[in-house]
């Protein structure tokens, strides 16, 4: 592991240990958590949360994508916003995958893989409705989200997976049913979506080196950077940086090409001047302005229903 990747992990869990310190399980939520749904008994775990007053209801879904830059994080970081969401109408699918350096990439794309079969498969059990599943990433999250949704929708960039990572396993249909899924749309929150910029560049080319399976090298760095890969099919996106957002660069060349290919999204940039808003600020539960930006989200999701 880098040097680098090893500060991320304990900045970034000492960070998020402040951020969520007190915090419990809304009354309103029933949760069911550590449920496998991969090969990986650490990191193949999820957990499913439903608003209490939904009963048996089947429920629009929010599948999760947890950032950490590739190298850091896990469901349980993510458990208070998820369940935040899930407060809002939505069965939501909180799930851990796969990191670097321990496990190269894809492992990413092959976990979210294995969790939409999952839901294909145990839909009925935990009331999802798979005609209506959306997708939130932020960070890393919201670049790995960005490039599955264009292995769903552009045919030649699935190829070039597949034919780059030939014995990974890419499918999203659940074996015994045939059932499947597609995302109806995705929220891109704080993302990094175009990686061959980046204004600290040593420090992310050790990040790479972690990531990426020969050390990230310029083919490997072109070929998932997502922007290269959005088709008219993509998803409908809601797109969200922030002020304080050492990424809020990022955003504007992602509507740039969502605008280009015509695919519908909304761009929301959020400030305060009683707050002060920074990277992924929207996971921080006790800012007003984080309840602003995911009641938006989750309007958007509803209004595709």
């Amino acid at each position: 592991m880098s040097e680098y990747s090893n500060r991320i992990r304990k900045e970034f869990a000492a960070g998020d240990m402040i951020r969520d310190a007190g915090l419990k399980t809304p009354d309103d939520v029933i949760r069911y958590d550590n449920i496998r749904y991969g090969g990986d008994t650490v990191f193949n775990l999820l957990d499913v949360y439903r608003p209490k007053n939904a009963a048996d209801r089947v429920l629009p879904v929010i599948m999760i994508v947890h950032g950490g830059a590739w190298v850091y994080g896990d469901k349980d970081v993510y458990q208070f916003y998820a369940m935040s969401l899930a407060q809002r109408g939505f069965a939501v699918v909180n799930f851990s995958y796969r990191l670097a350096p321990e496990v190269k990439f894809p492992a990413p794309i092959e976990d979210i893989c294995s969790v939409c079969r999952w839901m294909a498969g145990e839909h009925r059990k935990y009331g999802l409705d798979l005609n209506n599943v959306f997708a939130a990433g932020d960070s890393a999250g919201g670049h790995l989200l960005a490039l599955f949704a264009s292995f769903l929708t552009n045919k030649e960039y699935r190829e070039l997976l597949r034919s780059t990572y030939g014995g990974s396993c890419f499918g999203i249909e659940d074996t015994e049913t045939g059932n499947s899924m597609r995302l109806k749309a995705i929220a891109l929150n704080c993302g990094k979506y175009d990686l061959t910029r980046t204004d600290n560049e040593l420090e992310m080319k050790e990040l790479f080196s972690d990531l990426m399976p020969e050390g990230g090298t310029d083919k490997e760095i072109t070929s998932v950077s997502p922007l290269r890969f959005v088709t008219e099919a993509f998803p409908p996106v809601f797109l969200m940086t922030c002020a304080g957002d050492f990424l809020k660069d990022q955003a504007p060349l992602m509507a740039r090409v969502l605008v280009e290919k015509n695919v519908p999204f909304v761009f929301r940039f959020y400030s305060s001047a009683d707050e002060d808003l920074k990277h992924v600020f929207h996971c921080d539960l006790r800012l007003k302005s984080a309840a602003r930006c995911n009641d938006d989200e989750c309007s958007f999701f509803m209004e595709l229903i």
